[in-house]
């Protein structure tokens, strides 16, 4: 089972600082003001800026298995043609806080307490962290992920205190009816396996601190 080895990996590596490359994405003007939009809209909230008090992690996988083409769908700050999907709710593009590469590199995408859009109705208190992986939806994400998944989570978990949940994307509408939920759209959902159960499995066995999501 994974989460045995990462315990011994973890063991050996606690010596070592956490290391975060910065990468950003195109986060002008142009995407503070799509944000604040995407507030005003989904959230009926009129704010000045788009800082947030983070209050939960998300953890995603992409569904690209190279990093330069899972990056470059993050970097406009206008939502790409092919997203069909959500294009409806909105012209912001998808974005998340950290991606990290499938040896375990973690990138630093934009500033942690900006507004990202990555989970529907708890974006304004979430930050986001995308794996490498899931192509074709297969459950591909590595040891080395799950090793800087674990000590990024943490050390987000000491920086911020107001932290409180830990949850994979699948999981995201667990929270409707939830102090946390603010999407005022009820048609406004969508189907996600990412980044799999035996990921989340296996990153709980290794944090604690956290509470799970509010459904099974």
């Amino acid at each position: 089972m994974i989460y045995k080895v990462v315990f011994l990996l973890l063991t050996s590596l606690s010596v070592f600082a956490l290391e975060i490359k910065y990468t950003p994405i195109d986060f002008g003007k142009i995407r503070v003001e799509l944000t604040k939009s995407y507030i005003k809209e989904h959230y009926s909230l009129q704010v000045d800026d788009i800082e947030i008090i983070p209050k939960i992690i998300v953890v995603h996988y992409t569904g690209i298995d190279d990093f330069s083409d899972s990056l470059s769908r993050f970097i406009p700050s206008i939502l790409l043609g092919d997203r069909k999907d959500i294009s409806a709710a909105g012209a912001l593009n998808v974005s998340a806080h950290f991606m990290i590469e499938r040896d375990g590199t973690i990138h630093q995408l934009m500033p942690i307490n900006h507004m990202a859009r990555h989970v529907i109705g708890l974006n304004y208190s979430a930050i986001g962290i995308e794996n490498i992986g899931g192509e074709n939806h297969k459950q591909n994400l590595t040891v080395e992920q799950l090793i800087s998944n674990i000590e990024l989570i943490n050390y987000l978990k000491k920086k911020f205190n107001t932290i409180e949940y830990l949850i994979g994307h699948y999981e995201y509408k667990c929270f409707e009816g939830s102090e946390l939920w603010l999407e005022k759209d009820d048609n406004y959902r969508t189907e996600k396996q990412d980044p799999g159960k035996i990921f989340m499995r296996d990153l709980r066995a290794n944090l604690k601190g956290f509470k799970e999501a509010l459904c099974d």
